[in-house]
């Protein structure tokens, strides 16, 4: 077990009308071998039972706060960050060495976070890292080709690294989890995907945006808005080719990229962060061709 000064860990969870699935996350913290300080769960206007379901549990675990947020106007990408970041103010507790942006339809072992922990203890110079989030129904074996990418889903900071980052870029479009880790090795930590640490996603990734290839599509537009070349962008969607739906998925994803970039939609992404994210990416590609 990692020793006790290093397992002051605090979480963070927005969420959003998830009364179906959160109980399984919050069974799943609380059955930690190692328990956080403190929870902050924030409640992004829910019209379900999801604030009520936190509500309880935080009588039973008074570890676990429940921030309520009122309906938005609008709906995008960018709100999770808004409300990660109301939680991440709302933290009681100071004196916490490490901190977990955790999703809200997840489940995970008993002794995840103390493996993230010993991951920490072994390497001072990881400054970000998660385990793999996949969709129930998809193959386990099946990993990411990126080891350094963590989804946004169970990002794991060490606190200098997190407070190093100055707060997450709102991107509309989504993404903010895959800037933040460019984010964390331009400024000098290493960010690693803990790839014998499955997580069950309990539901597809973006549902909210609609059908298989509309999320597709919406992904492409993503990839235009955080900057990615094009090239490198072709690559991934070739590697998509295996994905479902199969063949015009990949394409979806592609068109919706295209697209954007025949509309030279506005991109948010300071240009240093552009460059250091194009850099990376052309790296990869020569390896690839010289492997």
């Amino acid at each position: 077990m990692v020793s006790t000064h290093s397992n002051r860990y605090v979480l963070v969870t927005p969420t959003k009308n998830e009364e179906r699935l959160i109980p399984e996350t919050i069974a799943s913290v609380v059955a930690q071998t190692i328990r956080p300080l403190e929870w902050v769960i924030v409640s992004d206007g829910s019209t379900d039972e999801t604030a009520s379901i936190v509500r309880r549990t935080s009588l039973q675990h008074p570890w676990i706060r429940l921030v309520e947020l009122p309906p938005r106007s609008t709906r995008n990408f960018a709100a999770v960050v808004h409300a990660t970041e109301t939680g991440i103010k709302a933290l009681t507790v100071q004196d916490y060495t490490y901190l977990g942006l955790l999703d809200s339809d997840l489940r995970f072992a008993p002794e995840y976070f103390e493996r993230v922990l010993a991951e920490f203890a072994a390497h001072p110079r990881l400054g970000l890292a998660g385990g793999v989030a996949i969709d129930i129904g998809l193959p386990k074996d099946r990993l990411p080709f990126n080891r350094q990418d963590v989804p946004g889903a169970v990002q794991f900071f060490r606190r200098e690294c997190f407070e190093g980052l100055g707060g997450l870029i709102a991107i509309p479009e989504g993404g903010w989890d895959a800037l933040t880790c460019a984010r964390a090795r331009m400024i000098g930590y290493e960010t690693r995907l803990l790839t014998d640490l499955v997580v069950d996603h309990l539901k597809p990734r973006n549902i909210a945006e609609g059908g298989a290839l509309r999320r597709k599509w919406q992904m492409g537009v993503r990839d235009y808005a955080l900057g990615y070349h094009p090239l490198f962008e072709l690559l991934k969607c070739a590697g998509k080719l295996r994905d479902r739906p199969w063949l015009i998925g990949a394409a979806s994803w592609w068109l919706g990229y295209c697209y954007s970039w025949l509309l030279r939609r506005h991109r948010i992404v300071p240009k240093p962060l552009l460059d250091f994210v194009r850099t990376e990416q052309r790296r990869r590609i020569r390896s690839l061709t010289r492997g």
